[in-house]
């Protein structure tokens, strides 16, 4: 069992996971984030390992790639909490991101992980409609047949909204 708490964050590649991360960061260390720019990322092929600190501990976010999703499994020991991001302005990977969740969510090593899905895109002019992400992703299924606790919220990495709901989760979560 490792000495600190780590979050993993998944999702298909082009979710916006690093940006998420990046703005996260910012948004912990300075309180506010700058929606004016949003910082360069590329796509990753591998992992990320960054420190997010919250008011009460440090909690350790490793980013898998979108590209890893074959090999996810072998992160998910010693791992107290899912952030799992979906595109919402792709109808297709909408339905690909409920299969590739489902697996995680019936993962052994991540029966008692607390578990954050992350609507993303959420400004992008050509998003779905909740209702339909909620059809889509068979949201009530999912949440019913998984052993984790499940929460979901709408954000937008890009233009910041959400984030420091995210932030409150994390922070909720790391106290446990």
């Amino acid at each position: 069992m490792s000495c600190y708490e780590v979050c993993l964050l998944l999702g298909a590649a082009g979710v916006g996971k690093t940006l998420l991360l990046k703005r996260l960061l910012k948004l912990s260390l300075r309180g506010t984030v700058e929606v004016d720019s949003p910082p360069h990322t590329l796509t990753t092929v591998g992992t990320n390992l960054t420190d997010v600190m919250l008011r009460r501990k440090k909690l350790t976010v490793r980013e898998l790639g979108g590209c890893m999703g074959p090999i996810w499994s072998s992160y998910f020991n010693d791992c107290s909490s899912v952030i799992f991001v979906v595109d919402s302005s792709n109808v297709a990977q909408v339905s690909a991101s409920c299969i590739q969740l489902l697996s995680v969510l019936s993962a052994g090593p991540l029966q008692n992980a607390s578990v954050l899905i992350i609507f993303n895109k959420r400004d992008m002019p050509c998003t779905i409609s909740l209702p339909e992400i909620r059809s889509l992703f068979r949201l009530d299924d999912v949440a019913a047949c998984a052993p984790q606790p499940i929460v979901t919220l709408e954000a937008s990495a890009r233009s910041g909204m959400g984030l420091r709901e995210v932030l409150a989760w994390m922070e909720s979560i790391a106290v446990k």
